[in-house]
Order: structure tokens, then C-alpha cells, then sequence
């Protein structure tokens, strides 16, 4: 299996398993303003709904964030990891997994 087929097969695996766990949502909840000017969502049920509207993922690792991003056609190859991380659509979740959220 290609390199590219593996990272689909991941990053799809991850949508099924819906990955808005608690500590996603009340991150996200904190953190929101990063993204956004005004609240999108001000109960976990609002920002899971959000999170699935947008199809936002939670990765693993900022690799997983890069190729996530490259494959969305976002011109990242030229960006290091730590600049993938301060990027404001990408919420470094306190467990050490990434939510990123495109809108």
C-alpha cells in the first residue's frame, strides 16, 4: 500500500471514530477564540455540532497535521512543524493530539 493511500486510510479511520472526546470539546470550548472572534459554540453539544459541521480532525501527531493539511490542498510543505503548530486552525490539545479545524 502507497504512502498516500496509508495517510487516507488513517485520516478516515479517524473521522469513524469521531474523536470529540471530552477533553477535545472543553479545549476547544477554552480555546475557540484563536480561530474565531466571536463564540461559535458555548456548550459541548454546540461544539461537537461545530466541529462536525466544519469535519474538523483530531490527529495524533503534527506530521499527521502536515500531510492532513497538505492533502487539503493548504500550501504547508514549506512549513516547519512548530509553525503547523502555532497555526491558528490547529488546537494542540493538552493529551498531545491535534484538533484542526478548517473553515
Amino acid at each position: 500500500m502507497g504512502y498516500e493511500i496509508g495517510v487516507l486510510r488513517k485520516r478516515e479511520e479517524g473521522r469513524k471514530m469521531n474523536q470529540y472526546d471530552e477533553i477535545c470539546l472543553n479545549y476547544f470550548l477554552k480555546h475557540q477564540s484563536q480561530l474565531f472572534r466571536e463564540e461559535v459554540a458555548s456548550t459541548q453539544e454546540e461544539a461537537e455540532e461545530f466541529l462536525e459541521d466544519c469535519l474538523a480532525v483530531v490527529l495524533n501527531s503534527l506530521q499527521e497535521v502536515k500531510d492532513y493539511l497538505d492533502e487539503s490542498g493548504a500550501d504547508v510543505m514549506d512549513m516547519s512543524l512548530k509553525e503547523i503548530e502555532e497555526a491558528s486552525e490547529v488546537f494542540s490539545l493538552p493529551d498531545g493530539r491535534y484538533l484542526v479545524v478548517e473553515v
